[in-house]
C-alpha cells in the first residue's frame, strides 16, 4: 500500500501587528509595556463619612481630695521580710559582676573588712546563701584581707547577680 504525505504549504503565516514602546537603551530602568486589548482597572471613588466630626473639648478639671497629713513613723507597717536583717549580719558590699564559667563574683566593698574564713550571706531577688570566704582576690593577685572601696574577686558556690547585697555575719 502506498503512503500518502500531506502537502506543504509554502505560505508563511502572519505575525499581528502590535504597538510596544521600544525598550530605551540609554536609561537603566526599563519602563512598563502596555498591551493593546486590556483595559486599566477603575479606582473605586473614596467613600466619605457623612458623620459629623465632634468637638474635642476637654473634661473639666475635678478637684482634688483634701487629704489627712501623713502619719507618725509609729502606725507604719514594718517592712517585709526582705528587707529585714538578722541582727548578727552587717551590709558590706554588693556584686558588680558574675563569671560564670569559674563562678566567680566581682565584689565592692562598702564599709568594713573582710578576711578569709569570714561568713558572708549573699542575697538577692533570687539568690540567698551563706558561704565561708576560701579565697579572694585583687587585680588577679591572692590577698587575705580587703577594705573599704575594695574591688575583688571572691569565689563563689552559688550563682549569683548584679546587684546582689553581701552581708558579713558576725561570730
Amino acid at each position: 500500500m502506498a503512503k500518502r504525505t500531506k502537502a506543504k504549504s509554502k505560505t508563511k503565516r502572519k505575525k499581528p501587528l502590535t504597538t510596544k514602546a521600544a525598550p530605551r537603551r540609554k536609561t537603566a530602568v526599563a519602563k512598563k509595556t502596555k498591551t493593546i486589548g486590556k483595559k486599566a482597572a477603575k479606582k473605586r471613588p473614596r467613600r466619605i463619612s457623612l458623620k459629623k466630626k465632634r468637638p474635642t473639648a476637654k473634661p473639666a478639671v475635678k478637684p482634688k481630695p483634701v487629704t489627712a497629713p501623713p502619719q507618725p513613723d509609729a502606725a507604719r507597717p514594718t517592712p517585709g521580710p526582705a528587707a529585714q536583717l538578722a541582727p548578727s549580719e552587717q551590709r558590706v558590699g554588693y556584686v558588680t559582676h558574675y563569671y560564670g564559667h569559674p563562678s566567680v563574683a566581682t565584689l565592692r566593698l562598702e564599709a568594713g573588712t573582710l578576711c578569709v574564713g569570714d561568713v558572708v550571706h549573699i542575697r538577692g531577688h533570687t539568690t540567698d546563701f551563706n558561704q565561708k570566704v576560701e579565697s579572694l582576690e585583687v587585680n588577679h593577685a591572692p590577698v587575705t584581707e580587703v577594705g573599704p572601696n575594695d574591688d575583688f574577686g571572691l569565689k563563689v558556690v552559688e550563682h549569683v547577680r548584679v546587684r546582689d547585697i553581701v552581708f558579713k555575719v558576725r561570730s
